[in-house]
């Protein structure tokens, strides 16, 4: 056997990270073991085409927990965000668009564009959603409590949400509890008229979920997606250099903090005895020992293919099993010779700073999904796009421009078939022709193209059903119940196995938060322990 550790680390993507790097601060020795030969799982920058940098699966931040930049002093280590004016661009068929800028009065003129009342009904908006998104800025950052409550740090979880319920008015109560569990076309049916402005809001509350808009509970992620400060919308947050260097800085303060990282390396099993993690044990049969293993892989992973069956109930494996993991999407990469020309943005490259998002209105991403349900690719997929190289041109050659594509609907399950070489370029040739229809002469402009299906998220990146979150962010795999109630407090039924990733509380998106709130629970025990 080899050296022994205070812990061991299975996934080096950026929740496994943050948890490394907290853990070693405290004086723990860590080593982190991931299967590629570079650190980042789904949030890694890759040369796909001989000067064309992409990030691969993920491509903006997902609200980025400002203790983790903080904390781990990530700008001493390269890492540089920038927030660009416009948040979104929402090209419209016919020629014309509607931008969200963080400047609320400047997006409310945009609004008014296409509905004066929408305009006046703007501020209201956001003034109404405010206290549900602070409070589920407060939900994120707890870890979830027991049920029914096992210690009085549990009855203290509920007491402090509890209280910030209390502090808002009967009012805004009511409205909280009223909007969290409903659709996001049921709430945006009560606010809006215009089609753009529906369709750019309500995708917000579907991507990445293998829903439509009209599903209860889609309102949760749309609300997610709004800011409890100035701007209505959560600003746009892309990584100078691309999302590789997140990790590559977060896996820089691991390592100042004493962590160990070994990529390269396949874990074929985590090493337990009645019930407790004694260490892991790789592929080519090295044996690792460890006072705890956390594992940032997703909790099918964990359960179903790294712990001995023998080590678990067969209820808890039933749960496990039943964890929705249903891909949703695929991605795109366009290396291209120029700029893009959207329709309505000549002269103006400022508005492709942001994201682009081709969500016409509610009914499109409806029926996008109509498709996808039954087992086959959207005919007209909703697209969300960033072309990072404007605003950091080491990503692609000069001139010319690296465009990444997220695509959805595209289930990892297909009626017919399965993901294969023809069905790839089939989906490479319907996204660039949803393209054209709103930037014409796009794909004269395209040099080269690389097609990452649901299957090749899985097979290359570990997202088991090709899906991003570890598990479908719906309302029954949420808080308590994520990913399922044993594990909520990212603890397991092994005792001293924990989980770190995605499919904990409080979910997909890079931000870190699991991280950050699974590396507190493990120190938490350690100081019970002794």
């Amino acid at each position: 056997m080899s050296e022994r550790y205070d812990a061991v680390l299975v996934g080096a993507g950026h929740n496994g990270l943050v948890c490394a790097a907290y853990l070693a601060r405290a004086g723990l020795s860590v080593l982190v073991l991931e299967r590629r030969e570079m650190v980042g799982g789904a949030a890694v920058t890759e040369e796909l085409f001989p000067g064309f940098r992409f990030d691969s699966c993920a491509h903006r931040l997902g609200h980025l927990d400002r203790r983790v930049v903080r904390d781990l002093g990530l700008a001493g280590y390269g890492l540089q965000v920038r927030r660009p004016d416009l948040a979104v661009l929402a090209p419209l068929p016919g020629g014309d668009h509607l931008a969200i800028w963080r400047d609320p009065e400047v997006t409310a003129e945009e609004i008014r564009r296409h509905s004066p009342d929408d305009a006046l009904r703007w501020p209201r908006f956001r003034a109404a959603m405010a206290p549900a998104v602070r409070f589920l800025g407060h939900v994120a950052a707890a870890t979830p409590p027991e049920l029914p409550p096992a210690a009085s740090r549990d009855l203290l979880t509920f007491m402090q949400l509890g209280l910030r319920l209390r502090r808002m008015g009967r009012r805004e109560l009511t409205e909280v509890l009223r909007v969290l569990p409903m659709s996001a076309a049921e709430l945006l049916d009560e606010w809006f008229e215009s089609e753009p402005l529906r369709g750019l809001l309500a995708a917000m509350g579907v991507t990445g979920l293998f829903m439509g808009p009209r599903a209860a509970g889609t309102a949760y992620l749309l609300l997610g997606g709004l800011s409890p400060e100035a701007e209505v919308l959560r600003p746009t947050e892309l990584v100078a250099g691309g999302m590789g260097r997140l990790t590559e800085a977060l896996a820089g303060a691991a390592v100042a903090s004493g962590a160990r990282i070994r990529t390269g390396v396949d874990v074929e099993r985590i090493r337990t005895r009645d019930a407790k993690v004694t260490g892991v044990v790789l592929s080519d049969g090295e044996e690792v020992g460890a006072a705890r293993v956390v594992s940032n892989v997703d909790p099918k992973r964990t359960f179903l293919g790294l712990v001995e069956p023998t080590e678990l109930d067969p209820e808890f494996v039933r749960k496990v099993k039943n964890i929705r993991t249903r891909g949703a999407f695929a991605k795109v990469h366009l290396a291209l010779a120029e700029l893009p020309r959207f329709d309505g943005t000549a002269g103006r490259p400022e508005l492709l700073e942001g994201l682009i998002r081709i969500s016409p209105s509610l009914d499109y991403l409806e029926r996008a999904y109509d498709d996808a349900k039954y087992g086959g690719v959207s005919r007209s997929p909703y697209l969300e796009v960033v072309i990072p190289s404007l605003t950091d041109p080491t990503l692609a050659p000069p001139g010319q421009h690296a465009m990444s594509v997220y695509v959805q609907y595209a289930p990892y399950e297909l009626e017919e078939g399965s993901w294969n070489d023809h069905r790839r370029e089939s989906l490479g040739d319907r996204v660039v022709g949803t393209l054209s229809a709103y930037a014409p002469g796009i794909d004269e402009a395209i040099l080269d193209r690389h097609v990452l299906t649901p299957a090749d998220l899985e097979d290359v990146y570990g997202l088991t059903g090709g899906c991003a979150s570890h598990g479908e962010m719906a309302l029954d795999q949420l808080f308590f119940m994520r990913p399922v109630p044993e594990c909520a407090q990212y603890r397991t039924p092994v005792r001293d196995l924990y989980l770190c990733g995605a499919g904990t509380h409080p979910g997909g998106g890079v931000s870190g938060t699991a991280g950050y709130n699974a590396a507190r629970e493990v120190l938490r025990a350690g100081k019970r322990a002794e």
